[in-house]
């Protein structure tokens, strides 16, 4: 089925997409808050606040219970480009990573500014989102690659030297992009990563948990999605790295009963491969969506995007309705993720009812502008 050409879709399919789309972007976003508030801590540390067991429940960061990072609103902002992308194609520009680097700028923008700015009117709805003002922790490499108007790209990448696991944790948007064809998933999310994040190995990893997120999204196993990626990423350069990591996470999950020393030891120095090999292992022994995010959480490495990542997995693979329901609930921004969820849904199964060369709905071109 090809969403780009105008295939029609079944109801039940399109049911079926919708809850996989709310998935990834809810569980991705509920990952991300419940690791948040303990980022960086060690397990000790996390054991000390929240008790023997370590966190097992939301907890307070940024004032409230259930806030997000910068790692939703970019992936946020990640699906807004997509859309975009898709809405200019009708003009005959078809460049999906400019529409993708003009999408980050404008995150960017929420950095900087005290709110948004509503004489710009190309900026659609998303960047009028005033929650996504708020300024949550973003790493010095996003705020450098952001930081003008260049975008970075494979030949020329921003920061050619980090390794950081940012540029994955917003990269699950490609992989909902299930009319495409693997290799172009990955190539989209490889050459967006380079706009931040210019290391091979971080860009490698990015397509990677593309394209596993894109093959649960058709329907495939997760075991079955990394197999998928192993064979993608072989022909590769540099991917030796992210395919070890694959490997190794899936070794692991025969290693016997899960334990936060085995994530530990998987996410490693916290770089994007270890990240990754993380998310897929807490993804592949977890009992359920909570257990598995819990355990992606409580680890002295990176937990945001452990937790981010996870979710993301889990939420592609089982649809909206096996997350949490009392952490949907509390979630930070969840009527946004939920409007632009189901605005992505829409654009990919009906696009065509929406624009096209000769015509668009207004209200459409009004939220997803051709301009900017």
């Amino acid at each position: 089925m090809s969403a780009t050409s105008g295939a029609v879709w079944g109801r039940a399919e399109q049911q079926d997409f919708r809850s996989r789309v709310r998935g990834a972007l809810l569980g991705s976003a509920v990952g991300d808050a419940l690791g948040g508030p303990v980022d960086g801590l060690t397990l000790e540390e996390i054991r000390a606040v929240h008790g023997p067991e370590g966190l097992v429940d939301l907890a307070f960061g940024h004032g409230r219970r259930g806030t997000v990072t910068h790692h939703t609103q970019l992936t946020l902002f990640t699906v807004d480009g997509l859309i975009r992308a898709q809405v200019r194609r009708d003009t005959g520009a078809w460049h999906p990573p400019t529409d993708l680097h003009r999408a980050y700028l404008r995150w960017a923008a929420t950095q900087r500014d005290w709110g948004p700015d509503e004489r710009r009117k190309e900026d659609g709805w998303l960047a009028r989102e005033e929650w996504l003002y708020a300024r949550r922790e973003p790493t010095r490499a996003l705020l450098m690659g952001l930081g003008d108007e260049n975008m970075g790209t494979l030949e020329s990448p921003k920061n050619p030297d980090d390794m950081g696991p940012e540029a994955v944790a917003r990269s699950a948007p490609f992989g909902l992009l299930v009319g495409w064809e693997p290799q172009l998933v990955v190539q989209l999310a490889v050459e967006c990563a380079a706009q931040t994040h210019g290391h091979p190995t971080a860009c490698l990893s990015a397509g990677a948990y593309a394209v596993i997120v894109h093959a649960l999204a058709r329907g495939d196993s997760l075991d079955g999605a990394v197999q998928r990626t192993l064979a993608l990423l072989a022909a590769r350069p540099g991917h030796q790295p992210v395919s070890d990591a694959l490997q190794h996470a899936l070794g692991a999950v025969r290693q016997g009963m899960p334990s936060p020393a085995r994530v530990e030891e998987l996410t490693g120095d916290g770089a994007a491969d270890g990240a990754l090999a993380a998310a897929v292992y807490c993804a592949l022994v977890g009992e359920d969506v909570r257990h598995g995010l819990c355990l992606a959480v409580n680890q002295a490495g990176p937990s945001a995007v452990a937790g981010a990542l996870t979710g993301g997995l889990l939420g592609a693979l089982h649809g909206e309705t096996a997350l949490p329901p009392a952490w949907v609930a509390e979630l930070e921004g969840r009527p946004t993720i939920l409007e632009l969820a189901d605005d992505f849904a829409m654009e990919m199964t009906q696009g065509p009812a929406l624009h096209s060369p000769v015509g668009a709905a207004p209200g459409w071109l009004a939220r997803y502008p051709r301009g900017a």
